[in-house]
């Protein structure tokens, strides 16, 4: 009976990566100050361009869209102003993470993984959590404007 060869020792583990190391493979990581800010500003506006090429972003874009100006007539001060505008902008959040999610797995290939379904299926339910906590807050808010 062939038996398989014993596999040799495991490397000991790599030490963390140095400041040197990191900046040698990222030369954006030296940047500071309002530089620093600049460049994180430009890129934060191109993943909201690459957002907007996504259906959903924009669908729910078009929407944030028609539901601040509301809010403003709606809410009697900041603080209602703040409840109402919260969940709208989360809604946002939830789905650019989720968008980032998907094409991170994809990036791997098309074949199908339970850890990709998992991982796209809770990025689809935070979106999902964001647009009911969005409807909870914003359907009492116009049913006693509107209705009483």
């Amino acid at each position: 009976m062939n038996l398989p060869e014993p596999r040799p020792p495991a490397e000991p583990a790599q030490p963390p990566y140095s400041l040197a190391d990191t900046l040698a493979a990222n030369p954006q990581k030296s940047r500071t100050g309002l530089r620093r800010v600049w460049h994180a500003a430009g890129y934060s506006l191109q993943g909201l361009r690459a957002g907007w090429g996504e259906k959903a972003f924009r669908l729910e874009a078009i929407l944030a869209l028609v539901l601040l100006p509301v809010s403003v007539w709606l809410a009697r001060d900041w603080r209602d102003w703040a409840l109402l505008i919260t969940p709208v902008f989360l809604v946002l959040i939830a789905e650019l993470l989720n968008t980032g999610i998907e094409m991170a797995m994809d990036r791997f290939g098309p074949e199908w993984h339970v850890l990709a379904k998992k991982a796209k299926d809770m990025g689809s339910a935070a979106v999902f959590l964001a647009l009911v906590l969005c409807a909870a807050v914003w359907l009492p808010a116009l049913y006693e404007r509107l209705l009483k």
